[in-house]
C-alpha cells in the first residue's frame, strides 16, 4: 500500500476513535437519535476503510477482517440501544476500544508501505542531474518510479509560448519512460516529485508545461524536491560578491516551493541559505538549513561513471577521429554557452567564427567537438534575435563543410569523457571537466584574431 494511503487510512480511525468517544458521551446523555447517527456514520467510515485495504491488499486481508468485526459490534451496540433497556455506557466504551485498537494494531503491523517516486524531466540533456537518484530508487524493492519527460515550450521576445517540444524519445535506452498524458498525478499522488527547472513563468527563454510549475505541483505530492540542473563554481558563502552574482540562479521558484533543495555541494547550501535568509528575514535561516541539503550533484556522479565507462563513438565521428595510419587526434571540446553571448554579443559571435577559423586550420592535428549550451538557440532567437541568423549561418556552414564535430545530442557526459581538454566559456560544464582533471582554457571574447 502506498504512504500517502495509509496516512488517510490512520486519519480515519482517529475520526472513528473520536466517534467512539462521542458514542460514550451521547448514551450517558440518553441521546439515542444522536448515538444511531454516529454509529451509522462510523459504520459508513469503516466500510470506506475496507474498499480502500480491498483495493490496495485484495479481498479476505486481515485488517479488513478486523474491520468487519468492528461493524458486527456496532449493528450490536445498535440493536442494544434500540432494544428499549438502559445501555452501560462504559461497557460499550471498553467493547468500541478493544475493537479499533485490533484495526489500529494491524493496520500498524500488516499493512506494507511502498513508496512511488516521480522524476520530471524536461530536456534530455539535463536527464544527468537526476539519473543517480534514479538509480538508487531503482534499486529499493519497496519502491516504484516512473520517469515522465515533460514538455516545453521556447519563448518570443514578448513571453509568450512560440513552439511545443517533448524529448522523451531522446533518454538512454536503460530509463523506461511514461508518458505525461498517462499518469494520473491528482489520483496516484505519488510521494516524491524530483524536479530539475528552477523556473516557472520567471524564465525569459522557455518554460515548462503550467501544469508542471513548482507552485502546481506541490498539490500532487507528500514531497517535491528539487535539484538544480547545473553546477557552479565552489562559492565562498560569505563573500557579497558571490552571492549577488549566483542570487538569480538561487532565488528561484523551485527553491521556494519544494519541500527540500539539493545542492553540489556544504559551501553551496550555505550561500543558498544566506541568500534565502538575506532576502526573507533572518528569522528564516532555520527554516532553510533544514530545507536545503548540500548533499552532491548527481551531475557529478554521471561525469565520474562515465569516465571509467566505455564510450560508443558514432562512425562520422570516429572518421574525424582517427587517422589513416589508425592513431588518433587530441579531441577537443568547445563550449559555448549563454552567459557569455548575452554579456558580449556580436563579439561572442565574432570569436565563435574565429575559433572555428583556427581549429578548421589545425583540423590533421586536433578534432574540435563543439558543443553549444542546449539552450543557446532558443536564448539568441528570444533575447538576441538581432544576432540569431549571424550565428545560425555559422552553425549552418559549419555543419555542412563537416571538417569536426557538432554535437547537439543529450549526452554531455559522453563529450567530456572522450576529449582530451576544454576549451570555451565559463560554464557549468567547466565545473564538470575539472572532475577529469584535464586540460582546460576559457575563451576571451576581447582576443580574436591572435
Amino acid at each position: 500500500m502506498r504512504r500517502y494511503q495509509k496516512n488517510i487510512l490512520s486519519e480515519m480511525l482517529h475520526t472513528l476513535q473520536s466517534a467512539a468517544d462521542a458514542v460514550v458521551k451521547q448514551v450517558q446523555s440518553g441521546n439515542k437519535d444522536a448515538v444511531s447517527l454516529l454509529l451509522q456514520q462510523s459504520q459508513e467510515c469503516a466500510i470506506s476503510m475496507g474498499n480502500t485495504i480491498e483495493g490496495s491488499e485484495g479481498e479476505g486481508f486481515v485488517t479488513v477482517t478486523k474491520l468487519e468485526k468492528y461493524c458486527e459490534t456496532l449493528f450490536r451496540i445498535s440493536q442494544e440501544i434500540s432494544s428499549g433497556e438502559k445501555p452501560d455506557a462504559h461497557k460499550i466504551g471498553k467493547i468500541l476500544q478493544k475493537s479499533l485498537i485490533a484495526v489500529e494494531n494491524s493496520l500498524n503491523n500488516d499493512i506494507h508501505v511502498t513508496t512511488e517516486t516521480v522524476f520530471l524531466p524536461y530536456k534530455a540533456s539535463m536527464w544527468d542531474s537526476l539519473e543517480s537518484v534514479w538509480l538508487k530508487c531503482r534499486e529499493d524493492p519497496d519502491d516504484t518510479s516512473y520517469v515522465i519527460p515533460i514538455p516545453y515550450y521556447e519563448k518570443n521576445p514578448d513571453g509568450s509560448f512560440r513552439e511545443e517540444f517533448y524529448e522523451g524519445d531522446l533518454y538512454p535506452k536503460d530509463v523506461p519512460v511514461t508518458g505525461y498524458r498517462e499518469y494520473d498525478f491528482e489520483g496516484r499522488h505519488p510521494d516524491r516529485i524530483y524536479i530539475h527547472n528552477p523556473y516557472d513563468e520567471g524564465n525569459y527563454v522557455t518554460s515548462v508545461h503550467p501544469f508542471f510549475y513548482s507552485k502546481n505541483l506541490k498539490k500532487f505530492t507528500d514531497e517535491l524536491i528539487y535539484i538544480p540542473y547545473f553546477v557552479l563554481a565552489e562559492p565562498d558563502p560569505n563573500d557579497r560578491e558571490t552571492l549577488k552574482n549566483i542570487e538569480h540562479l538561487v532565488a528561484v521558484s523551485a527553491v521556494i516551493n519544494a519541500d527540500r533543495v539539493i545542492v553540489q555541494s556544504e559551501a553551496m547550501k550555505k550561500a543558498y541559505v544566506n541568500i534565502m535568509t538575506g532576502l526573507a528575514g533572518k528569522e528564516s535561516k532555520d527554516y532553510w538549513e533544514k530545507k536545503i541539503s548540500g548533499e552532491g550533484s548527481p551531475k557529478f556522479d554521471r561525469v565520474l561513471r562515465a569516465a571509467d565507462s566505455e564510450q560508443v563513438i558514432p562512425d562520422d565521428w570516429a572518421a574525424k577521429i582517427n587517422n589513416k595510419d589508425g592513431t588518433k587526434k587530441k579531441i577537443i571540446l568547445y563550449n559555448t554557452g549563454i552567459q557569455a553571448m548575452l554579456d558580449n554579443d556580436m563579439k561572442m559571435v565574432e570569436k565563435i567564427k574565429d575559433a572555428l577559423r583556427i581549429f578548421k586550420d589545425n583540423k590533421d592535428k586536433v578534432t574540435l567537438l563543439w558543443r553549444p549550451h542546449p539552450l543557446l538557440p532558443a536564448t539568441i532567437r528570444s533575447l538576441r534575435p538581432s544576432l540569431w541568423r549571424e550565428y545560425e549561418q555559422i552553425v549552418k556552414n559549419y555543419r555542412e563543410e563537416d571538417w569536426g564535430i557538432y554535437d547537439d545530442s543529450a549526452d554531455l557526459d559522453r563529450a567530456i569523457a572522450i576529449s582530451d581538454a576544454y576549451y570555451g566559456d565559463p560554464s557549468s560544464v567547466v565545473e564538470l571537466y575539472k572532475k577529469t582533471e584535464k586540460p582546460i582554457m576559457i575563451q576571451n571574447a576581447e582576443i580574436v584574431g591572435e
